[in-house]
């Protein structure tokens, strides 16, 4: 697998683009890198165009023009789960943040968190809520590499996801942070940033 000469950071449900700068600027790959901003969520405004969650999708894919790294912070990484279905020719890696990867998660022992979120962010479309997801059976699709990162600590996505969704990608594996919660790849970015430049290299990773 080539090294991509793009990385896109896909935020969580906030739509808090910032979420990513610390990990982005600590990153010693040549990558061009690129925080998406959502239309509608956190401080970006409504795009007209964006309607629904397959639109944001759209949004995503068509910054995919070039070999692109798609690194996602928890309900983001179902949106780079979609994407690189609908790009594999130009998805060269995957990084994937504490979450759902859009498989049933409270049976695995997940907190639900949009009434949380909803509360603190109240203006978050109705259409980005209710959205609900089952790719199991997608997930074996996704050939690229997989970088899972995980935290012990994390009632949002615990453990037991990150494991599941080990076994369900072809190609994956799964970096575990002691004390990380559920936002580990902003709090941990200094020891988190060598393993990502290790992930993005064309050399096989050969562990966590």
């Amino acid at each position: 697998m080539h090294a991509p000469s793009k990385l896109l950071f896909l935020p969580g449900a906030s739509g808090n683009a910032a979420f990513w700068q610390p990990l982005a600027n600590q990153l010693t790959t040549d990558a061009e890198k690129v925080i998406v901003g959502y239309p509608g969520l956190g401080q970006e405004p409504p795009a007209p165009n964006v309607k629904g969650f397959d639109d944001l999708v759209r949004t995503v894919v068509s910054q995919i023009d070039q070999p692109t790294a798609l690194i996602a912070q928890s309900m983001g990484g179902v949106i780079a789960i979609c994407a690189a279905l609908e790009k594999p020719e130009l998805v060269t890696h995957l990084v994937l943040a504490v979450t759902s990867g859009g498989i049933e998660s409270r049976e695995l022992g997940a907190r639900d968190w949009r009434a949380g979120l909803v509360e603190s962010n109240p203006s978050l479309p109705e259409w980005f809520v209710s959205f609900k997801s089952d790719l199991t059976h997608e997930l074996g699709r996704i050939t690229q590499p997989v970088l899972l990162l995980w935290g012990d600590a994390d009632p949002f996505s615990p453990v037991a996801i990150g494991q599941r969704l080990l076994e369900l990608f072809p190609n994956a594996l799964l970096h575990m942070t002691s004390g990380g919660n559920h936002n580990l790849a902003h709090d941990h970015a200094p020891r988190l940033a060598p393993v990502v430049d290790a992930h993005l290299t064309p050399a096989t990773y050969a562990g966590c």
